[in-house]
């Protein structure tokens, strides 16, 4: 359902706990922040359809302000912390916002924002004020804590990551219904498939601003669980806050995984884990030996889902599937799944291409790009639609992904997925994390090269070069190996897993200066 629901039946229990400080945020508390915020939007003016920003870290607030957009029938657009005043202003603009919601923890960036985005009447600041916003403590006291006439179901316009470019607002339309009248889609999912209820205390260990996040929370609310909202990713920290708070589901990515699996194991061994049943992942790939590894430590707990903020179709793997079906993404649970070559010809079982869902009619849009939207469907089936990943299907359905089609590799007119690469070397006990790209080779067109970060304590050398690629070499088909390795101090790597590859790319195509030794 709603906060409102949990706030007349169990209006003490918590409904988000920060897990470094221990504050605890009730339902009853949540129900009324929310309705006072939802009072304020409708008396600023605002209506079903209109667009509201958050801009914050993983802050307490950020639930009140979701819910008061889900209860007002508002796209809200959760703006990246991690942008620049340039960046996250083109967001707040390009929604159409005409209310943004920032923390005083975001204040160099967020005083900034208002003269980027002239068309948002309203400006708020929460945990303190800046000059052009309105303390938000203060706004919202002066309204009731009651709800709306009227409460539609509001619904995210998310940004995607804008890896290769501007990131474009994903649309859909809202869905017709009050938000009394379900519990939405994301939470009847996570009941369907992972046993999420009223009991469920959910580990959150990533950025709110990211749709799996934000949406797997606010399911957790809907259904009257527990949230535990980490402020940002630490490998012991997490565990901790698994023990301390009896966590019964979380959510990772994949480099999670990895950054705990690498500490020592006297580490790993001292938490009391058992309250744990369901571990969800997805956001990118994760290399099969890291999650064998992960088996043995937590037990058949690990689920795999893959799709996108679009939403435009999803597959899914149990423990059980996914160890007789190694390597894996799962089998399609929304929509069905189309291989295609360049030309848009469906290719036979085994051979990779690009990823399409087929769903009855396209579900979403680019926001204010046509072109985008365009490009994403097949060639001739709009009802098919990419979202720029490459795998193959194997006889009984299920997907395996090799990369994004971005990424791809030809060397001599031979395709090289990085991937493949990627997740053969991240097991060398020296690597932190690698990142595969083509650099310039006038013989090949390109030649692979591996760029490394190591883990804290290594020293980078020759010596350590040359036995990273003997490791690969050793692992996979020598076409396929770097012929060619550097170091760098850190990847850049998204709060969300995602590997921001271009940055890394652009080195080695003389498009910027960054230092890679």
């Amino acid at each position: 359902m709603y906060p409102g629901k949990w706030a007349q039946e169990s209006p003490d229990k918590p409904a988000v706990i920060h897990s470094e400080s221990r504050e605890v945020v009730t339902y009853g508390e949540l129900n009324d922040r929310s309705n006072r915020l939802a009072q304020l939007l409708w008396d600023y003016g605002l209506r079903p359809e209109d667009h509201i920003s958050i801009f914050m870290e993983n802050n307490l607030r950020y639930f009140e302000v979701v819910w008061a957009a889900l209860r007002s029938g508002l796209y809200l657009t959760t703006v990246n912390r991690y942008l620049t005043d340039e960046e996250a202003g083109y967001i707040v603009d390009n929604s159409e916002s005409k209310v943004t919601i920032a923390s005083k923890y975001l204040a160099e960036v967020a005083k900034e924002l208002p003269r980027f985005a002239p068309d948002c009447h309203t400006w708020l600041m929460a945990d303190g004020v800046e000059e052009g916003y309105q303390a938000y403590e203060d706004a919202i006291a002066k309204y009731p804590a009651e709800e709306l006439a009227e409460q539609p179901a509001g619904a995210f316009m998310l940004y995607s990551s804008g890896t290769t470019g501007r990131p474009k607002g994903i649309s859909r339309p809202l869905s017709g219904r009050a938000i009394t009248d379900d519990s939405g889609a994301i939470a009847g999912l996570q009941r369907a498939m992972w046993n999420f209820d009223e009991a469920s205390v959910y580990l959150s260990p990533a950025p709110l601003y990211h749709s799996a996040p934000i949406g797997f929370c606010t399911g957790t609310q809907a259904l009257g669980g527990t949230v535990v909202l980490m402020p940002r990713f630490h490998e012991v920290e997490a565990l901790r806050a698994i023990q301390d708070f009896r966590v019964t589901h979380s959510q990772w990515v994949p480099t999670m995984f990895t950054r705990m699996l690498k500490l020592p194991e006297e580490e790993l061994a001292v938490f009391d884990l058992s309250s744990h049943k369901v571990a969800i992942h997805a956001a990118a790939p994760c290399p099969a030996g890291i999650k064998h590894k992960m088996f043995e430590w937590w037990g058949a707990i690990l689920y795999e889902y893959y799709g996108g903020t679009e939403l435009n179709g999803l597959t899914h793997v149990g423990p059980e599937e996914w160890l007789a079906h190694p390597g894996t993404v799962g089998r399609s649970i929304l929509g069905t799944l189309h291989i295609c070559d360049e030309e848009g010809t469906e290719q036979p079982l085994g051979e990779p291409g690009l990823v399409y869902f087929e769903l009855p009619e396209m579900n979403f849009t680019y926001h204010k790009d046509a072109e985008k939207t365009r490009g994403a469907q097949h060639p001739s089936h709009p009802n098919w639609t990419a979202l720029g990943d490459v795998g193959y299907l194997d006889a009984d359905g299920f997907l395996f992904l090799t990369d994004r089609a971005t990424f791809m590799i030809i060397s001599g007119g031979v395709n090289i997925y990085p991937q493949e690469i990627e997740d053969a070397m991240i097991l060398h006990p020296s690597v932190a994390d690698v990142a595969v790209v083509g650099v310039p080779d006038e013989e090949m067109g390109e030649e692979v090269k591996a760029v490394v970060e190591l883990m804290n304590g290594v020293e980078e050398s020759e010596s350590l070069k040359e036995e990273l690629l003997a490791y690969a070499r050793e692992h996979i088909a020598h076409y396929k190996c770097p012929r060619s390795l550097d170091f760098m101090d850190q990847l850049p790597r998204l709060p969300t897993g995602k590997l921001y590859k271009r940055l890394i790319k652009d080195v080695y195509w003389g498009r910027t200066g960054s230092k890679i030794v």
